[in-house]
């Protein structure tokens, strides 16, 4: 039976900070004492925090893709992304991998094979500091996104699936100028090449996006894969994200769709740099407004995987009345939770001992040390 004891620590429990002693035996917790005196590994009064359940992360598909045009080898990109992840605190973590192709990626199945096999490869190998899940975003209005979510959804690492539609004129970019604006410098494109670019998407959201749906949910249901929404605008997105049996919105863009799936008893998740920069990159709804109006489940690091960590220990700064137990909720508990990960996210007797030590110096916290069922990853 193998043990470690961590001493001298804050410990940020369910609902409070307590001083004292963890011990963990055979990767789990075996005990949490206040005020204990118990001889260990002196975390020197830092804070010790269950380790951070990452849902929707689209960075290692930019380390598979550093340039446009430019492909990483997937084994190499993985174990770039996955040291950031693990060195960020993060011990669980759903790596979002785009399906459906488009006009700049005709063969889409081949680049997210590449990806999707790196990860189950890494995990069967054990060489990886985090433990991997596949998120399938799905891209509703591509021809062949059906056939992508065929090909890759039927594996236990394949735990997520959201839905996307990223039209112009749909859900994140309603503001067809707004769009404009956005890509036009991205694509590099003239007025006349983005006109034709936009009519070419317009045509396949009308032909492809409501049926690829209808079959993608039933299935993701079929197969007990948890469903997301993305990028929810209005109140009849949020009805057929109900309807379909979603369990997460992702990113909604107003309060009037926050409010919305918060009724229908949606988790909703909002990104987690939008906390630290303090507003939304496309304009949208701020991420800490929804934390004051009590409309955030979960956060995400989306694009820069330390922006979890910093996320928590900034909101009790900003927001009064909000401690850290329940900041740090956003991306333990509840992300794990709605994951149906049950046995991981909170310091409690009897869950994974996933846990990471924390320096809280400013001007931002500091990552110490990081384990996952017991084991030092980081």
């Amino acid at each position: 039976m193998s043990e470690t004891v961590f001493s001298n620590a804050q410990i940020v429990l369910p609902d409070e900070v307590i001083r004292g002693c963890l011990v963990v035996r055979d990767g789990r917790i075996a005990e949490i004492d206040a005020g204990s005196s118990r001889v260990g590994d002196d975390i020197e009064g830092d804070f010790l925090i269950p380790g951070l359940v990452e849902l929707h992360t689209d960075h290692l598909e930019n380390h598979y893709r550093p340039r446009p045009g430019v492909f990483w080898d997937p084994l190499a990109a993985l174990h770039a992304h996955d040291a950031q992840i693990a060195g960020s605190g993060i011990t669980t973590v759903f790596d979002a991998v785009r399906i459906g192709s488009d006009i700049d990626l005709p063969d889409m199945l081949s680049h997210a094979r590449h990806l999707v096999d790196a990860v189950r490869a890494g995990g069967a190998g054990g060489w990886l500091r985090a433990e991997h899940f596949i998120h399938l975003r799905c891209e509703l209005p591509s021809h062949d996104v059906v056939d992508h979510f065929d090909a890759l959804a039927n594996h236990p690492t394949t735990r997520l699936a959201s839905v996307m539609d990223h039209t112009p004129g749909q859900r994140q970019f309603r503001s067809l100028d707004a769009y404009k604006r956005f890509y036009a410098k991205q694509m590099g494109r003239s007025p006349e090449e983005l006109q034709s670019y936009l009519d070419a998407r317009l045509a396949e959201h009308k032909r492809y996006s409501t049926p690829n749906r209808q079959a993608i949910v039933s299935r993701a249901r079929a197969m007990g894969i948890v469903l997301a929404s993305h990028d929810d605008a209005t109140l009849a997105h949020v009805e057929e994200a109900e309807a379909d049996g979603v369990a997460i919105a992702e990113f909604p863009t107003t309060l009037e769709a926050a409010s919305a799936a918060h009724e229908a008893g949606l988790a909703i998740l909002m990104g987690a740099p939008n906390v630290v920069r303090g507003k939304s990159h496309s304009g949208n709804i701020s991420a800490t407004d929804l934390v004051e109006a009590g409309l955030l489940d979960i956060l995400s690091s989306d694009y820069v995987p330390f922006a979890l960590l910093q996320a928590v220990f900034l909101l009790p700064q900003r927001i009064e009345g909000l401690a850290l137990p329940a900041a740090l909720a956003t991306v333990t508990v509840n992300p794990a939770r709605a994951a149906g990960l049950d046995d991981r996210g909170e310091i409690m007797t009897g869950k994974r001992a996933d846990l990471v030590r924390v320096a809280a110096q400013a001007p931002l916290p500091v990552v110490r040390g990081v384990w996952r069922e017991g084991l030092r990853v980081s």
